[in-house]
């Protein structure tokens, strides 16, 4: 599985819907999250719309000796807290967390602090198995990430009082990753991947209270998605197989994803079963200046856009994490040279037409 190649694409899928314009607290931004959630099974119970696992089959053309890898990846959220101490406490050390009241928005001096949901990668890997190996026996990896709870001083004024507080939660989840192998027929097999979310039902005590799917998704997988990749054989795409095995590829059951080739053009090697609909060997355009982390705008709608916010909403939007300071940043610093369309500008020729009216 070449990584250098995939995990563009990869990325572009993690982290689609992560932030949208207007890239700050706004009623669009509270319906984050929208593709690939595998929420707890206790929510789905009542929330039907939502999953708790996703699935994926893909068509392997080798033998018994051919070799899987998967990769599973999702986002690991953190609520972040903003925290008022009112009045501002003397800076000092001190044992526990120092008291506060929650708010919103803080302002400080040229400074605004925005209560937010964050967001840290997490990536688990199964180790290489041969298809053999899959057809006799599914393999099952479990998996958890420990949750905590850190608590930062912010400190302002000539004498460095503690005057606000970051509190950032992070809820513990778990889940699994099963793998499986059918012989379709001489040297075709049929790859099964199923991820759960297996975190345990629980309280979740936040201060202030959030909204129940907030607080589900504080123990979700958000934008989960798999990479599978082959040794000694090769994927067969499902959107365009050859016509012997079209009923076969049709007869495969993804849940929640669409498997598609990445790679360089031709290659069959790794397949991406992503959250959102994408086709064979989706690319990444190289004139794109970075990300946007919304895949349904132009990247040139959203540079003018960025460019028009007031000094206030440039505020806002640096407040929310370090990924919207950065597009802030780059966007400022690189916009007006990436103010050309998308795609190559050739040189223009006159028509038999233009001649007429020359």
């Amino acid at each position: 599985m070449n990584r250098a190649l995939v995990d563009p694409i990869a990325d572009t899928v993690l982290y689609e819907g992560y932030i949208l314009y207007p890239y700050r607290p706004s009623v669009k931004n509270r319906q984050r999250w929208t593709f690939g959630g595998l929420y707890p099974e206790a929510y789905c119970r009542e929330h039907s719309d939502e999953a708790s696992a996703n699935q994926t089959e893909v068509l392997v053309r080798g033998t018994a000796a051919t070799s899987i890898e998967a990769v599973v990846r999702f986002l690991h959220l953190t609520q972040r807290i903003v925290g008022a101490t009112n009045p501002p406490l003397p800076k000092r050390s001190r044992g526990g967390e120092l008291p506060f009241r929650p708010v919103e928005t803080l302002r400080l001096g040229e400074q605004t602090l925005q209560t937010w949901q964050e967001a840290e990668e997490r990536e688990v890997a199964v180790e290489e198995v041969t298809v053999g190996e899959l057809s006799s026996r599914p393999r099952l990896v479990s998996f958890t990430f420990p949750g905590g709870r850190l608590s930062e001083p912010i400190h302002h004024g000539l004498a460095g009082e503690v005057a606000a507080l970051l509190i950032r939660v992070q809820q513990a989840i778990a889940g699994s990753i099963e793998i499986q192998a059918t012989q379709i027929t001489e040297g075709l097999f049929r790859l099964t991947c199923r991820v759960e979310n297996r975190t345990p039902a629980s309280e979740i005590a936040l201060t202030p209270p959030v909204q129940p799917r907030d607080k589900a998704l504080l123990c979700s997988l958000i934008s989960a998605h798999t990479l599978l990749g082959v040794r000694g054989g090769e994927f067969v795409s499902l959107l365009d197989p050859p016509e012997c095995w079209r009923e076969v590829a049709a007869a495969c059951r993804n849940v929640g994803v669409w498997p598609v080739l990445v790679g360089a053009e031709g290659q069959t090697d790794t397949m991406l079963a992503s959250p959102i609909i994408l086709y064979d060997y989706p690319q990444v355009a190289a004139e794109s200046p970075g990300d946007f982390f919304d895949g349904t705008e132009i990247d040139e709608m959203l540079t003018l856009r960025i460019l028009t916010l007031t000094d206030e909403e440039k505020r806002a939007m640096a407040a929310v994490d370090e990924k919207a300071r950065d597009l802030l940043a780059r966007t400022e610093t690189r916009a007006r040279e990436q103010f050309g369309l998308h795609g190559t500008i050739r040189e223009s020729r006159p028509t038999a037409e233009d001649s007429t009216h020359g």
